[in-house]
Parts: structure tokens; C-alpha cells; sequence
């Protein structure tokens, strides 16, 4: 493996400059052993990956293929090799975790705790990252582990458990609709939507739209906002509706959440994480992160002491258990 990573660091080198002597220099070694390096690179790849012309070096198409390879390469084995190193020295090192913006507070104070408690010696560094942003982080090794919206395209990463929290209708509590106590997608026809956007998490925006669309929600327009108080905002000034989590608008008495006939909508979410070499702690993150998702404001399953009308509450280990309201 030295060999090879010691190949591959010098190959970017050379693919940045495309020229072998700028780049030997840049290494400080002399032309003949970058050549000779390269060459063995290449026998052992079974490729061509420069074309040496006279009037300079171009990479080719495999050479174009491997650059973007070997920087998550020599990312990952980064990564293994401090991981190993803070295995060896008593600890777990640090395990870099991202979480949607929209989180609530409470949920990442209870998360944070219990990781704290169950893995103690690891240092979490949570990031606030969409979807689309955790998974580009994750394909380029600068992210651990990851807390995304479904569906997403998980061919290299292996995933948790999906936590499910249905979605309802978001609206002024002025409007006539929150007379009824439920509500079809398709009377919701001519008003706008207030959305996430879609460089977010595109494959869940277009699964949103894909099913108001078969349900007779024909939008009159689609207005975006990244976070819950400016998705309140737009709604609270008219621009649209929203499809969102209970949990969303329960601290802003102006609005009023209905949940949707048949529930045909939901947020699917779960931890996703390398499938190959992943840090040791993301199966414990995974499993900590679906227990407070399932407990949080808009399940069935409520955390001990947390105010709602739920028949069932979540008990803490060595808790007593709580009575049924």
C-alpha cells in the first residue's frame, strides 16, 4: 500500500501540471524516478493514464478516471490511518456526523448527550448539512457519517434503520381549511407550495411534487425555503401552503398543522455511512440518532416528560415506566 499511495500522491502532482518537470521539482526529486514511478503506476493499473507528446503531457481517459479516484483513495487511508492511530492511543478519535438544518434543538441536545454517555472518548463534530451536502462530503471522505432525507442514491454507503414521521398540511390558522379536521392533497388545488429547495435533497423534492401531482394538488407555484422560521414566514404572509412535520409550527400559534387524508406523504430519514473502511462509532451514531427521531415531537413514542397527547412515552434505561395518558 505504500507504494501505490506514494504512486498515486505523485500522479496528482504530475496531472496538476501536466508537465514532469515542474512537478518532480514540486516533489523535490529528481525527473527520472517521477518518470520511472509512472510507469510502474501504469504497469500496475494496466493503463495508460499520460499521453507524452512534444508539445507537452495531456492525460488520458483513464488518467482523467483515476485523478478523481485517487484523491478519495488517499482521503479514505487518511482517514483509516488517523483512525487506527487513536484506536492504538485509548480513544475513538473523532467522529465527523452531519445532521439536516431543520434538527431540532431538543434533538440534538439529547443526541449529543447520549453519545457522550454510551461511547465516551469520542469527540462528535456535528455539522449542519443537507442532504445533497452530506453525501457529496461522504464521497469525498470528509464526512463519517450522515443523517439523510430518503430516497437518496445509496450505492457505496451502507444505511441505518429509516425512522418515518408523516407530513401534514401547514397553513394560516385564518385559513377556511382549518375547519376541517383533516384534508385531501386535491383541495389544496391553486395554492402555492412553500418547499425546500431543491439542490437540498432533489430526489425527495421531485418525489414530493411527483405525488401531489397524482393526488390532484395542482400547484399555482413553488416558493423555497431552506429553514422552518422562514418557511413559517411565507406562509404566515400568504405566499403558500406548506408540507411539513408537526413538529415544524408547533411553537408559532398563527399557523395551524392538519395531517393529510391516507397519509401519503412522509419524511423518511436514517443514517447513512461509507460502506467500506467506516469509522467504528457510526453504527452506535445510527442507532442513538433513530431512537431520538422516534421519540421527538410528531411520533407515537414521545421522550419522558415532553408534553403531547400520545398514548405511549419512551423510557429512558433505568427509568421507571411512565403511565399512559
Amino acid at each position: 500500500m505504500a507504494d501505490l499511495s506514494r504512486h498515486l500522491r505523485y500522479f496528482l502532482v504530475v496531472a496538476e501540471e501536466l508537465h514532469f518537470s515542474r512537478a518532480a521539482e514540486l516533489l523535490g526529486i529528481a525527473q527520472p524516478p517521477l518518470s520511472q514511478a509512472m510507469r510502474r503506476l501504469e504497469r500496475e493499473l494496466g493503463v495508460t493514464l499520460f499521453d507524452r507528446l512534444p508539445r507537452g503531457t495531456e492525460l488520458t481517459a483513464a488518467g482523467h478516471a483515476l485523478r478523481d479516484e485517487a484523491e478519495r483513495f488517499l482521503a479514505a487511508e487518511q482517514r483509516l490511518r488517523a483512525l487506527m492511530h487513536s484506536i492504538r492511543d485509548g480513544d475513538l478519535g473523532t467522529l465527523r456526523a452531519g445532521v439536516p438544518p431543520e434538527t431540532p434543538a431538543p434533538a440534538l441536545g439529547e443526541l449529543l448527550r447520549r453519545l457522550a454517555e454510551q461511547a465516551p472518548g469520542l469527540d462528535v463534530d456535528l455539522q449542519e448539512l443537507s442532504t445533497a451536502e452530506q453525501l457529496e462530503q461522504l464521497a469525498g471522505a470528509r464526512l463519517d457519517v450522515g443523517l439523510v432525507h430518503h430516497p437518496v442514491d445509496a450505492a457505496d454507503l451502507a444505511s441505518g434503520p429509516v425512522t418515518r414521521v408523516r407530513l401534514g398540511v401547514v397553513l394560516p390558522r385564518t385559513s377556511p381549511l382549518t375547519r376541517l379536521p383533516a384534508l385531501r392533497l386535491e383541495q389544496l388545488a391553486g395554492h402555492g407550495l412553500v418547499l425546500f429547495p431543491r439542490s437540498t435533497a432533489p430526489a425527495r423534492y421531485d418525489e414530493l411534487l411527483a405525488t401531489c401531482r397524482e393526488n390532484g394538488y395542482a400547484l399555482s407555484g413553488i416558493r423555497h425555503a431552506r429553514n422552518p422560521e422562514f418557511l413559517c414566514g411565507l406562509v404566515l404572509a400568504g405566499l403558500g401552503i406548506a408540507l411539513e412535520r408537526e413538529a415544524s409550527v408547533r411553537r408559532e400559534p398563527r399557523l395551524a398543522w392538519r395531517p393529510l387524508e391516507g397519509d401519503p406523504l412522509w419524511q423518511e430519514t436514517s443514517a447513512v455511512w461509507p460502506a467500506t473502511n467506516p469509522h467504528p462509532a457510526v453504527a452506535r451514531f445510527a442507532a442513538i440518532a433513530r431512537e431520538v427521531l422516534e421519540a421527538g415531537p410528531g411520533r407515537p413514542d414521545r421522550i419522558v416528560g415532553a408534553p403531547g397527547p400520545w398514548s405511549v412515552v419512551y423510557n429512558e434505561p433505568g427509568s421507571r415506566p411512565a403511565s399512559s395518558r
